[in-house]
């Protein structure tokens, strides 16, 4: 699969799963009329990992009335395997569906009143939001790796954003989001990933960042 990149809101991927809403129809023109791609709508939440696979989406939106429990599962199953930003439009204002959702993985859960014009901030604050989150793990993940080992992942991944930053002339956040992706999309840590950047560069010139 494509490792899916963070783009602006003007360009943004996105796979709807109708959880009982019956309105990603209307969200799915209005994410069109403001420059998005719909890669797809799916009528149930079954398919939403294998969809994610093949389709790559950089956001999925959730219409529901209320999360069923089947979905929670598929989305907790969805950001521990292939992670990405999920909002859920939801008519629920219970708080226990609020929180379920949030341990399911999702990054912003909106009660009441959908509005087109909420569409764009609301995917940007779950982007931000999912951004933090997996940086938050994989700084878990390094210290839970012992000291030398969280100095060896450090200097790979500076290593290979270096790498990055000179070869496709972009800045270090942006260095370090594609190899956030790559990392989830291939199920491998940041520091295996930044490894295999550094190996394909010595390959390709024989060293010198």
């Amino acid at each position: 699969m494509p490792p899916p990149t963070l783009p602006t809101t003007s360009a943004l991927r996105v796979l709807l799963v109708d959880d009982g809403a019956h309105r990603v129809r209307v969200i799915a023109e209005a994410l069109i009329r403001q420059g998005h791609t719909v890669v797809g709508v799916l009528a149930e939440a079954t398919r939403l990992h294998d969809a994610v696979a093949e389709m790559a989406p950089d956001v999925v939106i959730v219409d529901a009335e209320s999360p069923t429990r089947d979905t929670l599962e598929h989305l907790a199953l969805l950001h521990e395997r292939a992670p990405r930003p999920v909002v859920v439009f939801a008519e629920d204002e219970a708080s226990q569906s609020m929180r379920a959702a949030l341990k399911a993985g999702v990054s912003a859960y909106v009660v009441a009143g959908l509005s087109m014009e909420r569409l764009a901030p609301v995917m940007e604050v779950a982007r931000a939001r999912f951004e933090q989150d997996q940086r938050l793990r994989e700084e878990l993940a390094v210290a839970r790796g012992g000291d030398a080992g969280a100095q060896a992942a450090r200097r790979l991944l500076t290593d290979a954003k270096r790498v990055l930053m000179k070869q496709q002339r972009i800045p270090e956040p942006e260095a370090h989001r594609r190899l956030q992706k790559l990392a989830m999309d291939r199920g491998e840590s940041l520091a295996v990933v930044a490894q295999q950047v550094l190996d394909a560069h010595q390959l390709l010139h024989g060293g010198g960042a």
